[in-house]
């Protein structure tokens, strides 16, 4: 089994993909006016309207309402793209060398959702991610 994707359920899609397709720097695909995704070598982000609720089950997912996951994205170099993003999009906390490793910097999206981008920088943290 392999992590396929994760999917954003949100009121504003035409902002949230434009803060995606700023932040990764990809351009999102639509397939469809309500759905687009963002492909990554490592997974996809499906962007969701909440009108695209009610296809699963009416009430199964809340857009805006996330305060538990973090959407993490391993950079090149973590300090640059927080100088690329910083004027641009609500920073929660400067680039910081976290305990497991990596150098990490947060930023929010339109609708509330914690996003990490991040570096490796001690060997151990390196040796994780090239034997990925």
């Amino acid at each position: 089994m392999k992590l396929a994707s994760i999917r954003l359920v949100v009121t504003d899609i035409k902002a949230v993909v434009a803060f995606y397709e700023n932040v990764t720097g990809l351009t999102a695909e639509w397939l469809g006016p309500l759905f687009a995704e963002i492909v990554t070598p490592g997974a996809t982000l499906a962007i969701g309207d909440v009108e695209t609720v009610g296809l699963f089950k009416e009430g199964s997912a809340e857009a805006a309402a996330n305060r538990s996951a973090v959407l993490e994205f391993q950079v090149d170099d973590v300090e640059a793209d927080f100088v690329r993003l910083k004027e641009e999009l609500e920073v929660v906390m400067a680039p910081k060398l976290m305990p497991w490793g990596n150098k990490a910097a947060q930023f929010r999206d339109p609708e509330g959702t914690l996003v990490s981008l991040y570096t490796p920088q001690t060997d151990g943290a390196k040796r994780r991610f090239t034997q990925r």
